[in-house]
């Protein structure tokens, strides 16, 4: 085996290099890193919740107390995604705050970006190099905790 020293610095190297908060979402400079956790607020019995139970229904939790000015929740059919409820791609403003409609959540500024929620990818015609924010979704029977570190 030719040269052991060297893949062993290497790997050692490549380890070294990995850092959990490495997260694109991490290094947007309009949207600051913010931890949270919703605990057991999302329980799919209670009513204002009861549309997670099918796919393609999302719902907003407009509540500062999550994310930056809150997040959306999805389920996909296959899991769930949890996005920010502000524009990635606007300095934070009141315009910059997303609005929930359908599939699609936009920002009421000037350039009109929206995103899908199922994705987090912009719309066509949205301006700026970041998808939506996601955060950290763990379901457990009925309760769908979200949270980010």
């Amino acid at each position: 085996m030719k040269h052991p020293l060297y893949f062993s610095l290497l790997a050692l190297f490549l380890m070294a290099s990995c850092n959990k908060n490495d997260d694109d979402h991490n290094n947007n400079q309009y949207l600051p890193n913010v931890a949270f956790d919703t605990g057991t607020l999302i329980n799919t019995n209670l009513p204002q919740f009861n549309a997670l139970n099918f796919p393609n229904n999302p719902v907003a939790i407009n509540n500062a107390a999550y994310g930056i000015n809150g997040i959306v929740v999805m389920n996909t059919g296959s899991g769930f995604t949890a996005f920010e409820l502000s524009d990635p791609n606007h300095a934070l403003q009141t315009c910059s705050k997303l609005n929930l409609e359908g599939i699609i959540v936009s920002c009421l500024c000037d350039d009109g970006n929206a995103y899908d929620v199922l994705t987090g990818q912009g719309q066509e015609g949205t301006t700026g190099p970041y998808g939506l924010r996601p955060y950290f979704v763990e379901v457990s029977g009925n309760i769908i905790r979200v949270y980010n570190n």
